[in-house]
């Protein structure tokens, strides 16, 4: 499929659409690893925020204090979550699975 072309306009307010996306994504990765955020707050927020339905999953996990990609895709492993798996697309039971492991 070939894409649409674009004016010089509509291309510079999609490269500014998605340069604000990426740092609203980085700074709620940022906020996980400070420790402000909690993985069950995130998962609550995934909910009503499209920023955080599309964050991928493992970005998160490895995001956490104390948890390596090493831990990461044992945990993710374990909770039968594929490696390019976003927020917005776990399952309740993945959701459940995710907090119990990390709270175990």
């Amino acid at each position: 499929m070939a894409l649409p072309t674009m004016t010089p306009e509509q291309r510079s307010e999609a490269l500014a659409k998605a340069a604000a996306v990426r740092k609203a994504r980085s700074e709620l990765i940022a906020q996980v690893k400070k420790g402000s955020v909690s993985l069950a707050e995130v998962l609550k927020r995934a909910d009503n925020e499209d920023l955080v339905k599309k964050t991928k999953v493992a970005a998160v996990i490895k995001a956490l204090p104390g948890i390596g990609p090493v831990k990461a895709a044992k945990l993710m492993d374990e909770a039968e979550i594929p490696v390019d798996r976003r927020i917005g697309g776990l399952g309740s039971r993945q959701r459940a699975a995710l907090l119990e492991a990390l709270n175990a």
